[in-house]
């Protein structure tokens, strides 16, 4: 596949390529949660050559906020903040989404103020992790709700569209998680029910997508498998996609450490799991593959099984990257190892902080 090859999105939203910013935790904004004008420099500096940019998470509840310097929509307060990132983002040429998510049990009483919240009272495999107290049926629909209000922020905020992040153990993962969802009622017990939430939270977004006139994307961030035991297997992944399948979504993005990894099934060892999802959502929309993506080659590579390459931590590197990539800039896209690179960077927020305590 082409990767300078625009992708039409079902919305009717165009990316002028198959090049797109991963969203990554920054912890950039204002205590709460309001965008910074570092961030909108972060973002602004990295959108050129990109097809779409993603944003790091935006929590949609002030108790779903997972760490400090988090981006929030869950207040309207937010909107003229988010306005200037988006505009920041469409002056690079790349089109703005807004991850929206809620953590779940993967936050703290710190952090929120309260006891994190989740489909059951389950803490996770993760030290230092808090028992979560189970959540109402009462308060899964307002927080459903809440998912549909959130794009509402983001549309008015001149998005181009958002992402609902399924993945990395937030709380949408946590329904759909037998660990982390021990119910026995509408929203847990059985894997289809375990569906029923992030199906809902999808439903609601495209009610809130369908009041407005222009172009706007819905795409879905899942995690294909888990490593506890009980666990999301591969199996339920696929099942959960023919779902998705159903649903009006502009795109499936896979969340992957590498893009070449394989399952944690002895039943899928032929191909990675991007190449098994991408063959089983058969077209019905695109898939972005991420992990792993340091060269051209490696685009390509991912480009083998997706319809979309996602480029996280050397973007952060290296935000000409994608301009290298695409041919606009004809230097060599990586001059140095991926380690060397980030000693030579000047450390201007804590995400290179961790990328450097990484690759040392």
């Amino acid at each position: 596949m082409n990767l300078n090859q625009p992708l039409v999105l079902r919305s009717g939203v165009t990316l002028k390529n198959r090049l797109i910013m991963a969203p990554m935790t920054v912890v950039l904004s204002f205590h709460d949660g309001i965008v910074t004008q570092e961030e909108i420099q972060h973002y602004g500096m990295r959108s050129k050559g990109l097809g779409a940019v993603i944003t790091g998470t935006a929590n949609v509840t002030d108790n779903g906020k997972g760490w400090p310097g988090e981006l929030t929509i869950a207040t309207d307060d937010a909107i003229a903040r988010l306005t200037e990132l988006s505009a920041a983002i469409h002056a690079g040429g790349a089109k703005a989404i807004l991850q929206i998510f809620h953590a779940g049990r993967m936050t703290s009483e710190k952090t929120i103020g309260e006891q994190p919240v989740s489909a059951s009272s389950v803490a996770a495999e993760v030290p230092g992790s808090e028992i979560p107290r189970e959540l109402s049926e009462n308060e899964i629909e307002a927080l459903i709700e809440a998912f549909g209000q959130a794009t509402r922020r983001a549309i008015a905020a001149g998005f181009d569209g958002v992402e609902i992040h399924g993945a990395n153990m937030y709380l949408l993962h946590q329904f759909f998680s037998p660990h982390s969802n021990r119910r026995t009622d509408h929203w847990g017990g059985s894997l289809e029910k375990r569906m029923n939430f992030p199906l809902a939270v999808i439903d609601r977004v495209a009610q809130e997508v369908a009041k407005t006139s222009r172009p706007f994307a819905i795409g879905y961030r899942l995690s294909p498998v888990e490593a506890t035991v009980p666990g999301i297997r591969f199996e339920d992944t696929l099942a959960f996609v023919e779902q998705l399948k159903t649903k009006p979504l502009d795109y499936l993005h896979i969340s992957l450490k590498h893009f070449t990894r394989r399952a944690n099934s002895q039943a899928y060892q032929e191909k990675s799991e991007l190449a098994y999802i991408h063959e089983a959502v058969a077209g019905v929309m695109p898939v972005i593959g991420v992990g792993g993506v340091r060269t051209k080659e490696d685009v390509e590579a991912l480009l083998e099984n997706a319809d979309a390459a996602a480029i996280a931590q050397q973007l952060l590197v290296d935000p000409e990257f994608p301009l290298k990539v695409t041919g606009e800039i004809t230097d060599d896209p990586v001059s140095k190892p991926f380690g060397e690179a980030i000693k030579d960077l000047p450390m201007p927020h804590p995400m290179f902080k961790y990328l450097e305590k990484r690759y040392k």
